[in-house]
């Protein structure tokens, strides 16, 4: 049933760390199916579907830096959109601007991680998201 894992989006224009984000995953037998958007204009082609009636994901992970449009934009659409501003929305990326963070968290992020570089740490962080937002979160009805 797919309402019992719904998917965990992830945003993310480099292909090396989509690898590594879905091959942490995979080795973490995470149940949630994982969609990936390529850049934030892509992930923005989704929100009419979920207004349509398509599962939400549980989580959506956002790279803020992409060519054509940046994370912070599609967070901002995203959280603009009342039935979509509950889905939590995690930036994973390379910034430790401050400007960066702050902007993110007024516009809604549920959670700033800054990317790790290597991958043992980045198993630690899929283990975290897995743990915190698929399985320890309850999910608004």
């Amino acid at each position: 049933m797919s309402h019992m894992h719904p998917p965990i989006m992830l945003v993310e224009d480099s292909p090396v760390d989509v690898d590594l984000t879905l091959r942490a995953f995979s080795r973490r037998r995470l149940a949630n199916p994982v969609i990936v958007a390529r850049d934030g204009e892509e992930a923005l082609e989704w929100i009419p579907r979920w207004q349509a009636g398509e599962v939400k994901p549980a989580v959506i992970l956002l790279d803020l830096n992409m060519p054509r449009v940046d994370g912070l934009t599609v967070l901002k659409q995203l959280k603009s959109i009342p039935e979509l501003q509950r889905i939590p929305v995690v930036i994973l990326t390379t910034s430790k601007e401050d400007r960066d963070i702050n902007t993110a968290y007024d516009l809604g992020a549920n959670s700033y991680i800054v990317k790790p570089v290597d991958f043992e740490n980045f198993m630690d962080v899929a283990q975290q998201i897995e743990l915190y937002w698929c399985v320890s979160n309850e999910q608004p009805r």
